[in-house]
């Protein structure tokens, strides 16, 4: 029972018989355990440990600016991607900044998706909407082509009202990075999206751990991989 309990389970989930559906679509226990059988349907460790690189021994540099515009395109906000290196290697982090009557600010701005105004022509077009976990990859999926969002903040920052903005989506592609905390955020997505677009997909990288390095190894976008026990449970009957 100990081990169910840290895993988000109950006994009547060990055995064939579907769960009874919940309502209100909250990011309940439940949800947390779909995710958790789908880490470990792939082979994943339930967390994520991050690599000491050491001590910081350059300059923290700024390497991109994400801009997060409002519906007629006027700046909200914008994530700051800034590389450092330590002893043992180069560490990314970002920082958030807002726009004001003064100019920009540091500090988090409004819940907006990432590439807003393509969103919602995209949505209003009946064409497919991906969302990735980051920056990086939104733009990738923008060069091959496509129209695709994130949240700023990674994986433990999409909200309700992300999703509220692809309400009425034909087909919405959750792209989730291959690891842990890639699958629980493909299950917020998934989860804020499930009773507002028609068709939902949870997809991942053939090779490496996200979108980009998908395609890096030659891989295209129609050969992205479904998220083994996530893809099925959110895709149309």
């Amino acid at each position: 029972m100990e081990v169910l309990e840290r895993l988000g389970l109950r006994v009547r989930d060990l055995f064939d018989a579907p769960a009874a559906p919940t309502t209100g679509r909250a990011h309940s226990r439940a949800d947390l355990a779909i995710a958790d059988r789908a880490i470990l349907a792939a082979g994943l460790p339930l967390s994520v440990h991050k690599k000491d690189f050491g001590p910081r021994i350059g300059k923290p540099r700024r390497m991109a600016g994400y801009i997060y515009r409002w519906p007629d395109g006027s700046p909200a906000g914008c994530v700051v991607r800034v590389r450092a290196l330590h002893r043992q290697g180069y560490v990314k982090s970002f920082y958030q900044q807002r726009r004001t009557e003064n100019g920009w600010e540091f500090g988090g701005f409004e819940r907006l998706p990432f590439h807003l105004p393509e969103v919602i022509e995209a949505v209003a077009a009946g064409q497919d909407i991906f969302v990735c976990e980051g920056e990086a990859d939104v733009l990738t999926a923008t060069h091959a082509g496509l129209t695709a969002t994130c949240n700023a903040g990674g994986a433990s920052g999409w909200y309700r009202e992300h999703g509220e903005w692809l309400r009425g989506a034909r087909r919405v592609w959750v792209v989730a990075d291959r690891d842990a905390p890639g699958y629980r955020h493909a299950v917020k997505v998934a989860e804020s999206l499930v009773d507002s677009v028609a068709e939902i997909r949870v997809v991942q990288a053939r090779d490496g751990k996200d979108l980009t390095d998908h395609c890096n190894a030659g891989h295209q976008i129609s050969e992205l991989a479904p998220v083994p026990v996530l893809d099925e449970h959110y895709r149309p009957a």
